[in-house]
């Protein structure tokens, strides 16, 4: 890792290293608690946390098999019952309106707690202090319909509140560090809430909720679920950093491969956006494991998966698990999606290697859009009942490319009853979708045209003559009574990452 400096003072006049201990670019150990807090938090003998996102969401999400039975409300005790918690939402610099669910998933590269032997089979390397590595934004609508995990590169270049830009990840070093308390709990507290104030500023969002989780019991939650399936598009041999060696294809992996496998950065073509992708894979793989009905149907191993989130998670003082697992009890593998947030790639910021992120009006409007719930379709949106083929007149449209086109699907239509008045070439030869277009009022004319060419676009337009509907014939076009061809996949938007929990494609 560069040794390079993270901070800069208050007043911003210059930079300011952080103690080495504590900078995350640099070595050192933290040292050991020393106190606790009135709110109960429990002593954990220097333990820091070491997070890979997949782990810290692979533990809440454990309880979404908690909702709903005098079961769910007994796991509901012991996970609340041995969860850590701390005052990590702070009373102010936390704004954003709405009634959906924030929640900031976050994890220190930490290995303080790890012995020798564990730091060796992990493939760990050696404590890099506090480093928030994995920083993950998750958006849940009010009635848990769905779920929006959004990713942020460690090396964001932000606006952290009181200490001018910096890297994302030095926001919760700088609060732990100038915190003015003497317990270590108060400290990380004091990181979690300037890493929260951070995080609102950027998204314009209100961060509800806060979790993070250690190393061992990630170890252990990936190997109670019996290990997770990802796929490799490309056998990898990283040794010499992560551990990471597996070959190309489908995979079971678990405990010690399943850290490797979220750690590894060298040696992939995109580095560090490539590791979020993998422990955004990762933990929709874990999602798959906990909705199968290998889990849902073992109340065992339910017990055995809540016991130990519980025991690796640190919460807020007020998060409810059992309320949460009540809200997202409806979610399904393909309504979680993931994402990264919008950035424009690796920059330099002095001798800094960053990632610049869009501009702050782009990334409020991708966060607006997040939160926007969707508009319930109104009750009496039935399709219109579909005209009588002889009332429809159709003027048809080649824009396909293949000439003749519109003569065989003036006969077609024809012989099916349509009375055709005229047809011609489109403004363009390079239209690839099939669409049919009318004037407002004329959905039932629309809809006898459609039931025909299964699968074409359909639209009001200001040009259409009321009374006639326009078929424009595309490239997908196959004939009358035929369905169009499938059009291609969207490709995603720039910053995004296009997956859901419920895809199984190969990735680096």
């Amino acid at each position: 890792m560069s040794e390079e400096p993270v901070g800069r003072d208050r007043d911003q006049q210059g930079p300011r290293p952080l103690p080495p201990r504590l900078d995350p670019r640099a070595g050192g150990r933290p040292r050991a608690r020393t106190g606790s807090s009135a709110a109960g938090l429990r002593e954990r003998d220097g333990r820091r946390r070491l997070v890979v996102g997949s782990r810290v969401v692979a533990g809440l999400l454990s309880v979404l098999l908690l909702a709903g039975s005098g079961w769910g409300w007994y796991l509901g005790q012991v996970a609340d019952a041995t969860v850590n918690r701390t005052d990590a939402i702070p009373a102010e610099g936390n704004d954003g309106d709405g009634e959906a669910m924030n929640l900031l998933l976050v994890g220190n590269d930490s290995r303080s707690n790890l012995t020798e032997e564990q730091l060796a089979e992990l493939n760990a390397g050696t404590d890099s202090g506090i480093n928030t590595d994995t920083i993950i934004l998750v958006h849940v609508p009010a009635d848990g319909s769905r779920a929006s995990f959004v990713s942020f590169p460690r090396d964001s270049w932000v606006e952290i509140p009181g200490y001018g830009e910096d890297k994302l990840n030095a926001a919760y070093a700088y609060g732990y560090t100038d915190a003015d308390a003497e317990s270590e709990a108060a400290r990380e507290a004091a990181g979690a809430q300037l890493l929260v104030r951070t995080i609102s500023r950027l998204t314009g969002l209100q961060i509800d909720h806060y979790a993070e989780v250690d190393l061992l019991g990630f170890f252990e939650l990936s190997s109670v679920v019996g290990g997770v399936e990802v796929n490799l598009c490309e056998a990898v041999d990283d040794r010499e950093w992560s551990g990471a060696f597996f070959p190309a294809g489908p995979q079971t992996i678990s405990g010690a491969d399943a850290l490797k496998f979220v750690r590894q950065r060298h040696g992939l073509p995109g580095g560090d956006f490539d590791r979020i992708v993998r422990q955004q894979v990762f933990i929709a793989g874990v999602l798959r494991k906990m909705l199968s009905e290998d889990v849902l149907l073992d109340l065992g191993k339910q017990r055995e998966l809540v016991q130990a989130a519980a025991e690796s998670l640190t919460v807020d003082e007020d998060l409810n698990l059992l309320q949460l697992a009540e809200q997202m009890q409806s979610v399904t593998t393909g309504s979680i999606e993931f994402q990264t947030v919008p950035n424009l790639g690796i920059d330099r910021e002095g001798d800094a290697s960053i990632v610049r992120l869009e501009d702050e009006a782009t990334l409020r409007q991708f966060f607006s859009q997040l939160s926007t719930e969707p508009e319930p379709a109104p009750e009496d949106a039935a399709p219109p009942e579909a005209a009588d083929p002889a009332d429809v007149s159709v003027a048809v449209f080649n824009g396909s490319g293949t000439s003749g086109l519109a003569a065989s699907a003036q006969d077609e239509l024809e012989a099916g009853g349509f009375p055709i008045v005229s047809t011609g070439n489109a403004d363009s030869s390079d239209y690839e979708r099939t669409e049919i277009r009318h004037a407002a009022g004329d959905e039932a004319l629309a809809a006898a045209l459609a039931a025909v060419v299964p699968g074409a676009v359909v639209g009001i337009v200001d040009d259409a003559a009321p009374g006639t509907v326009q078929l424009v014939l595309g490239s997908d076009f196959n004939g009358i009574g035929q369905a169009v061809d499938a059009p291609p996949p969207a490709a995603p938007a720039e910053g995004e990452d296009a997956r859901t929990a419920a895809d199984t494609g190969c990735i680096n």
